[in-house]
């Protein structure tokens, strides 16, 4: 078997997941649950979690062993399942509960299969809009279409989004290279957690810059805005899947613009 007919195994399959996932996540949206929280993220004492987040991973962790029971998978709401394979299954069930408890559809169940190296095959689905983003390297497409991001070469004519400016990075320094590329967008729209990465890769931003991210937060994003044509890098324009701080651009010749704008000292200014 190809390595082409892999990837169509795993971009099948995470349509089954979606579709499972939905079943679970929209059963809750715009319900009455009980809120619990984890603890402290960067500048919050608050990092929410909600029956919704852990049924929607149970039902996707359940897939997955079915279908493939060798490979690893790691997900925000339970514990690690390590098989010793090199394919690892990365979900985060609901990505930006904030949104989901304050009814607002800007959520998304985010899925990725890392081959050890990086995540080959990205999902984001958005059940309740019914939109949802699968990427590889051989493309990205929205509902079956294939899209694209759009070409945007200077930070004055970019726009620019992070999900909290206020309470999602670590500290003043972080807040502070964020607003530094921030003043020089043409536009700023913020709070919509991964969705504003699916929109770069549908060419309707060009920016997103965010910190304190998770492997499950990114991992599923960085095949779908690559497949776009787009770029997903850490601030130092490395590699991210690991998490911590993220950028996101739709051009790469942005890119270069916004990692030297992030990285400027105190002595530059």
């Amino acid at each position: 078997m190809s390595d082409q007919d892999d990837l169509k195994i795993y971009t099948d399959f995470m349509h089954e997941l979606a579709n499972a996932a939905a079943v679970v996540s929209l059963k809750y949206f715009k319900k009455h649950i009980d809120v619990e929280s984890k603890g402290s993220k960067l500048g919050t004492s608050f990092d929410p979690v909600t029956i919704a987040d852990q049924n929607t991973e149970k039902a996707i962790r359940e897939l997955i062993r079915a279908r493939f029971p060798d490979h690893n998978i790691s997900g925000e709401e339970q514990a690690a399942e390590q098989k010793g394979s090199t394919f690892t299954w990365v979900i985060d069930p609901i990505d930006g509960t904030r949104a989901y408890i304050t009814g607002i559809p800007t959520w998304a169940t985010l899925v990725s299969l890392h081959d050890g190296n990086k995540p080959i095959v990205g999902l984001l689905d958005q059940p309740y809009l019914k939109e949802r983003y699968v990427g590889t390297a051989k493309g990205t497409f929205f509902n079956g279409t294939k899209i694209s991001t759009r070409p945007c070469d200077d930070i004055f004519k970019a726009t620019i989004s992070t999900t909290d400016p206020l309470q999602l990075f670590n500290g003043p320094v972080e807040q502070d290279a964020f607003f530094r590329v921030a003043s020089r967008a043409k536009m700023m729209r913020n709070g919509y957690d991964s969705y504003a990465y699916a929109m770069i890769a549908a060419g309707f931003i060009d920016i997103v810059i965010e910190s304190g991210l998770e492997p499950h937060d990114i991992q599923a994003l960085i095949p779908i805005i690559e497949g776009a044509g787009g770029i997903v890098t850490n601030w130092q324009g490395e590699p991210c899947d690991k998490g911590g701080q993220v950028l996101a651009c739709g051009d790469k010749r942005l890119h270069e613009e916004v990692v030297k704008l992030l990285n400027i000292t105190t002595d530059e200014l």
